[in-house]
């Protein structure tokens, strides 16, 4: 086996919690993408980072302005998480949203935090940014999480 996939296959029993990223693109459009690499980055000042690869399409988007938002997804929320990893041209039509400010809040996420860019990172094939929360919400329910390249909600593997 080698190291690429060896990275692949252990990752892949790694769980994760799943996010839609969303930010505002320079013609004012909204832009969003399912993330799987969020983390909390630090707890003062509160602060996520977010993993984008530098094929997405909306990673110039991203990288470029100055505000994004983090939407937890819930485990009833899987429909979401296809359309906006998809390579649909129009992602938020059909789906419950408005401006938080200057990025798009999609509704009913089990959690939002808009954050405000604090640092960029350029590394191998991926950017990694931080932000620092500057608002947001909290909802109810299960998340849907990734495990074994499959998403659900699930506390057991399926093996």
């Amino acid at each position: 086996m080698d190291n690429e996939e060896l990275f692949r296959d252990a990752m892949a029993v790694l769980c994760s919690g799943v996010a839609v990223v969303t930010g505002r693109r320079r013609d004012g459009h909204p832009c969003g993408l399912v993330a799987t690499s969020v983390s909390a980055f630090s707890a003062d000042p509160p602060s996520v980072l977010v993993s984008v690869a530098h094929t997405s399409r909306w990673h110039g988007a991203l990288t470029d302005g100055g505000a994004f938002c983090v939407h937890v997804l819930s485990a009833e929320q899987e429909r979401l998480a296809h359309v906006f990893a998809g390579l649909g041209d129009d992602k938020f039509g059909g789906v419950e949203w408005d401006w938080d400010e200057e990025v798009p809040r999609i509704r009913d996420a089990l959690s939002y935090l808009r954050c405000t860019r604090s640092a960029l990172f350029e590394l191998y094939d991926h950017s990694l940014i931080v932000g620092d929360v500057a608002g947001g919400e909290l909802g109810d329910g299960d998340p849907l999480v990734y495990m074994e390249r499959s998403m659900a909600w699930r506390l057991e593997s399926t093996r």
